[in-house]
């Protein structure tokens, strides 16, 4: 019976640990950082910290050691390699060290 309730309680705490900026089971964070959303996977933490706004137009989005996220004036700059200029609606997805943009509408 401890056994049953080991487990019961394990799921809960995991489960707790989940939410549509956090997901611990599928290692997968999500943000708005200033006007996009960004999608970090391969991201295994209980907590993620906050995109930081570091001046006009410009913001960080550091949610694990290997994804560092910069937006400064819509240009993208992801781990020190440059994305471009992004569009307003646009929203990025870090997946496993590779960078996609979703052109919105």
């Amino acid at each position: 019976m401890s056994t049953i309730r080991l487990c019961c309680l394990s799921a809960m705490c995991l489960l707790m640990s989940c939410s549509r900026s956090n997901n611990l089971l599928l290692g997968r964070v999500e943000a708005t950082v200033g006007t996009h959303r960004v999608v970090v996977t391969d991201c295994y933490r209980t907590s993620v910290p906050r995109p930081m706004k570091l001046e006009d137009a410009a913001y960080r989005f550091t949610p694990c050691r290997d994804a560092d996220v910069l937006i400064r004036n819509d240009d993208l700059v992801v781990n020190g390699q440059a994305y471009g200029h992004l569009k307003p609606t646009d929203s990025v997805l870090v997946d496993h060290s590779v960078v996609s943009v979703d052109r919105g509408s």
